[in-house]
């Protein structure tokens, strides 16, 4: 069982920076697959990043180049560094965990409760 909880979401000027922090309960956070995913009002949720257990990363195209995803395993903590940020970004953003990398919200059991940004134009 693990625990996850969001926080550094807020408001943010387009081409500003925000970084999430998604802090895990437990002692096996080494052991599971980290991702981001954000959902907007009226939207699915959909995929924004994720990084293996070995720190390897994938990323959705919307944000390749200006999203940053890491973990710190000693810390039991993900990370998502959001530069040049857009209007569009604004959404809910959740972590969450599971056993492997994947693209799919529902393959991962475990999730936060969200962090809300908002970039206005």
């Amino acid at each position: 069982q693990v625990q996850l909880v969001e926080s550094g979401g807020g408001l943010v000027q387009a081409g500003g920076s925000l970084r999430l922090s998604c802090a895990a309960s437990g002692h096996t956070f080494s052991t599971y697959a980290m991702g981001w995913f954000r959902q907007a009002p009226g939207k699915e949720r959909e995929f924004v990043a994720a990084v293996t257990r070995s720190a390897s990363t994938n990323y959705a195209d919307s944000v390749k180049g200006r999203f940053t995803i890491s973990r710190d395993n000693a810390k039991n903590t993900v990370y998502l560094q959001m530069s040049s940020l857009k209007p569009e970004d604004t959404a809910v953003y959740y972590c969450a965990a599971g056993p492997i990398l994947t693209m799919t919200p529902r393959q991962y059991p475990y999730w936060g409760q969200g962090t809300q940004v908002t970039v206005s134009s």
